[in-house]
């Protein structure tokens, strides 16, 4: 009895061996199965593409040989550039040489001028310029008398040129500037001699003679017995009208030139006049000034200095 179950265990061992290695090599059939398939399928794509490329290849020599290639590029039109449409410029006005009007109801009726509503320029209309000057300790009034000594030019004065340079800057020179009685600055170029008192207090430079008083520097140096507007008792430089109790006016030429003042001075003398006072410019031709100092305020005492003005 031992003996038979010592072998049929030993028989059961032996089948299970096999089966176990029948699994395994079946496993392993399996696995070189599928690595030998992949293979395969490999081979086959590359061969493919191979194949595929090589036909192409065969077929453009082909064509090439037959001219067709070339056939193509020669249908193709060739490309013509278009000329550029200019647009035509549009009229300031609208025409009016319309065609006629087919209703009766506006045959009756003139055509509309849409030019006409338009508003006019205003290039004539004077701006609202409005001119402050500080009220002073006295009042400030002139007389007829005054407004005879204002001055006058046949040639207006070109401003910014003398005594400027290149770039529209003053040339300061304290050793050959001369001083200006208005703008106390030592600069180059024109200055005037007054006839009467023969100072400094008389030299005014091309710029303030003509932007404060209507003046022109080269006209008056020609003149032998031009008086300067200190001598006048016109002179309206802050120091003098300080003196008189009046407050300076400051920079206020271009304000005055566009009311139509000639001046500072012709502004000054024809606003502040005993009277009704008006803003406008009285239109008078003046002589150069040469009159005797018996015409001036007596109450302005001409400011004499007899040393030199700093720049």
């Amino acid at each position: 009895m031992a003996n038979r179950r010592s072998f049929r265990l030993r028989r059961n061992g032996d089948e299970n061996k096999e089966e176990s290695g029948t699994m395994v090599g079946g496993r392993g059939g399996k696995r070189q199965k599928n690595g030998s398939s992949s293979e395969e399928e490999a081979g086959f794509g590359g061969d493919y593409e191979e194949k595929r490329a090589q036909r192409m290849k065969e077929n453009m020599e082909r064509l090439k040989e037959l001219g067709i290639s070339d056939l193509s590029k020669q249908l193709k039109p060739e490309k013509v550039p278009l000329p550029k449409k200019r647009a035509a410029p549009l009229s300031k006005f609208l025409d009016l040489n319309d065609p006629p009007r087919r209703s009766s109801r506006l045959m009756i009726k003139d055509p509309i001028n849409y030019s006409e509503r338009k508003p006019p320029k205003e290039e004539n209309v004077k701006k609202n310029v409005v001119i402050s000057i500080k009220e002073g300790a006295k009042p400030e009034v002139y007389t007829e008398e005054h407004d005879k000594l204002l001055g006058d030019c046949k040639t207006d004065w070109t401003l910014g040129v003398d005594g400027y340079d290149g770039e529209g800057g003053r040339i300061y020179d304290p050793y050959l500037g001369k001083s200006c009685h208005q703008c106390r600055q030592k600069t180059l170029g024109h200055r005037t001699r007054c006839s009467n008192c023969n100072l400094v207090s008389g030299q005014f430079c091309g710029e303030c003679l003509y932007t404060r008083y209507g003046e022109n520097v080269i006209e008056v140096s020609e003149n032998p017995e031009w008086i300067c507007p200190v001598c006048r008792g016109i002179c309206n430089c802050s120091r003098c009208r300080r003196k008189k109790g009046w407050e300076p006016t400051g920079l206020i030429y271009e304000k005055v030139k566009s009311l139509g003042f000639k001046s500072v001075a012709h502004y000054l003398i024809q606003t502040f006049r005993s009277g009704p006072k008006t803003e406008e410019p009285i239109n008078k031709s003046a002589d150069h000034v040469s009159v005797s100092l018996s015409h001036a305020d007596e109450e302005d005492d001409p400011v004499h200095s007899s040393s030199s003005v700093s720049s």
